[in-house]
């Protein structure tokens, strides 16, 4: 039971609106609907409870009058009882039309519910009680059906001088109620009338065409002032989250607005607080870095100049050798805290032409570098985009003899491959070359192999400018190494 309920829960997240404005408007979709639907129902209760009252009232009086009637009729002889009808008749304007035959006429008897069920009992409990009768006909028939006599003419047929144009409301044809007793052997009374009781049988009279307008525009206008609303709520969030994604970029972009609601605000502040705090952070460590480069340079020039003075060529050589090294890992752990130029201004630069600038560089030390494919300019801080290919292709070049660089280019992103025909990397160690001074390849020193640091700051930059670098080992032997970046939207800027 919890699993399906896991499932189905998971069903209705992955249904809602990705965004925070669609998950607004559900809601108020949502909202509405109900609040319409249950004072809907609720006004719908107490109208049918009002009609059922006065439709009992209005039967309880008619039973009343079709009695007087049926008792009237009843005292008169028989031979008189045509004469009291034609008269009738030609008086017109009566709210019955009453007749005598020989026998019930058929009628298609139409209708349900409490309404015909709260007529019928009081038309049989009533006659039951003023005349004694048990065997009482109510029924209720639609106008183009009725039949009046026995010929079972049709009550359209009927000449209007007859009455019958009281029982007829065109074009709204009300059913009419059919009351037949029994006056006597192969006698039988016929009452018609209405019902003045709008829709009395209409099932769809709730959900008329005027209140489905009236909820529609009622939806249609709450729907449009809370999209003005939520736009206004959700504008700083997009506002924010755009200067987040800026903030990896340039730490030196302008603070956002610190307006509108309270805890949008709030949140400008804290967001504005916490760039403050990163500067400060990232400036306090490239400070400190940079004093403890600057004052180890000093004690390692001393201490090989006094290297230089050793008498055993041998030692004399170790010692400088490793004061190099040294000297190349304090460069190099500066390197690595400043392999983002922060203050770096963005601009348009062609891919292929920084490549091809990297491949001239390497040709003259020895370095084999192919290019393939073709990119648009890309908007990136140039210095370190370039230190960034430069790290990638100089690690294939110097770990895997050649490299062969292709561009793939697409409206979304650059993807730039580098294969080597090195050895590859065991797929446990993908992630662990990433770490500073980390070295596969043992048997290199660090004159000739570098610090390790190269693949670090390469992802350091790579992921400072919205993209990633991936490892694989090629199908056909070698390292592939893809440099993937995202293609900025130029109006995709902060609105300060």
């Amino acid at each position: 039971m919890a699993a399906r309920w896991q499932r189905c829960r998971r069903r209705l997240v992955r249904g809602l609106p990705r965004t925070l404005r669609g998950r607004f408007v559900l809601i108020m979709i949502v909202g509405v609907l109900t609040a319409q639907l249950a004072s809907y129902t609720i006004w719908t209760s107490q109208v049918r409870s009002s009609q059922l009252e006065q439709l009992d009232e209005l039967s309880q009086n008619i039973a009343y009058s079709v009695a007087s009637t049926m008792r009237f009729f009843r005292s008169l002889p028989y031979e008189y009882r045509h004469i009291v009808l034609d008269q009738l008749r030609n008086m017109g304007g009566t709210r019955f039309f009453v007749s005598v035959n020989e026998r019930r006429i058929p009628v298609q008897d139409i209708g349900s519910g409490p309404e015909k069920a709260l007529v019928v009992d009081n038309f049989r409990e009533i006659l039951a009680r003023e005349l004694s009768i048990s065997d009482v006909l109510v029924e209720f028939s639609r106008p183009e059906t009725l039949r009046m006599y026995n010929n079972e003419v049709l009550l359209h047929d009927l000449p209007p001088r007859w009455g019958q144009h009281s029982l007829l409301m065109e074009p709204l044809s009300p059913p009419i109620l059919v009351v037949q007793m029994e006056l006597g052997p192969e006698t039988w009374l016929y009452v018609a009338t209405l019902l003045p009781v709008a829709d009395l049988f209409n099932e769809s009279r709730w959900m008329s065409g005027e209140r489905l307008l009236a909820g529609l525009m009622v939806l249609l206008t709450v729907i449009g002032l809370s999209l003005l609303g939520i736009r206004s709520v959700t504008r700083p969030l997009a506002r924010m989250a755009r200067a987040a994604r800026q903030l990896g970029d340039d730490l030196d972009a302008p603070p956002l607005r610190e307006t509108g609601p309270r805890e949008v605000a709030a949140t400008a502040v804290a967001f504005n607080r916490m760039q403050e705090r990163i500067c400060e952070q990232v400036d306090e460590r490239e400070r400190l870095f940079s004093a403890v480069s600057h004052d180890l340079k000093t004690p390692i020039t001393r201490m090989r100049l006094r290297a230089e003075m050793l008498d055993d060529p041998l030692q004399r050589e170790r010692f400088c050798a490793s004061l190099d090294e040294l000297d190349l890992l304090v460069k190099g752990a500066l390197a690595s805290v400043k392999g983002f130029d922060l203050h770096e201004a963005m601009q348009a630069v062609d891919p292929r032409a920084v490549l091809e600038e990297l491949a001239g560089e390497l040709a003259l030390q020895g370095g084999e570098v192919t290019l393939a494919g073709h990119a648009a300019p890309l908007t990136v801080k140039p210095l370190a985009f370039k230190r960034c290919l430069a790290n990638l292709v100089e690690n294939a070049v110097f770990y895997g003899r050649r490299a062969e660089v292709a561009l793939d280019d697409s409206a979304q992103r650059l993807s730039i491959a580098i294969r080597d025909h090195g050895p590859g990397i065991p797929e446990a160690q993908r992630e662990r070359v990433f770490a500073p001074f980390v070295r596969l390849e043992p048997s290199r020193s660090r004159n000739t192999g570098g610090s390790g640091l190269g693949l670090g700051i390469a992802r350091h930059i790579a992921r400072a400018l919205g993209g990633e670098i991936t490892l694989a080992n090629h199908p056909q032997g070698g390292l592939l190494v893809t440099l993937s970046i995202p293609r900025r939207d130029p109006s995709n800027t902060l609105q300060h």
